[in-house]
């Protein structure tokens, strides 16, 4: 287990590093089941498993469709693990917690797709990408901005 100091100057520290790991995840489920209690739950599990990782989230939004995350990690997680297990987890729970919802959109046992996108942020473009979560789902004039 690392041991974590707070962050210095805009970094973390451990026994053996000094980082800062901050990734923009976008997850699709390619049909509108993120609306209501669906979304509140989803997102809750998620930033639940995301605290338990110790990963700090910076902005969490999305539209019916898919999840927009920005997220601060340790050193040591292996981003694609944590990725399949918010995946795994919160397609369970919302399974389980909201079959009627659910099942209206997904027969087969496949809740996410299979794919996502990940990139890093640096500190020049933290704001930007803060930005843009923020707007996710947002209407503008009758349409989403994309």
């Amino acid at each position: 287990m690392i041991t974590i100091t707070p962050k210095v100057n805009g970094m973390y520290r451990s026994s053996y590093s000094v980082y800062l790991l901050q990734y923009h995840i976008v997850t699709k489920y390619r049909n509108p089941v993120l609306q209501g209690s669906v979304k509140t739950s989803v997102y809750k599990t998620i930033e639940d498993m995301l605290e338990m990782f110790n990963c700090i989230i910076k902005e969490v939004n999305g539209k019916e469709d898919c999840m927009y995350l920005l997220i601060e990690t340790l050193s040591d997680i292996k981003l694609h693990r944590l990725i399949q297990t918010l995946k795994t987890r919160s397609a369970r729970f919302a399974r389980r917690d909201y079959p009627d919802t659910v099942d209206k959109y997904y027969w087969k046992s496949y809740f996410w797709n299979n794919a996502y996108f990940v990139s890093t942020v640096s500190e020049n473009t933290l704001a930007n990408f803060e930005t843009y979560i923020r707007k996710q789902g947002m209407k503008s004039k009758n349409r989403l901005i994309k």
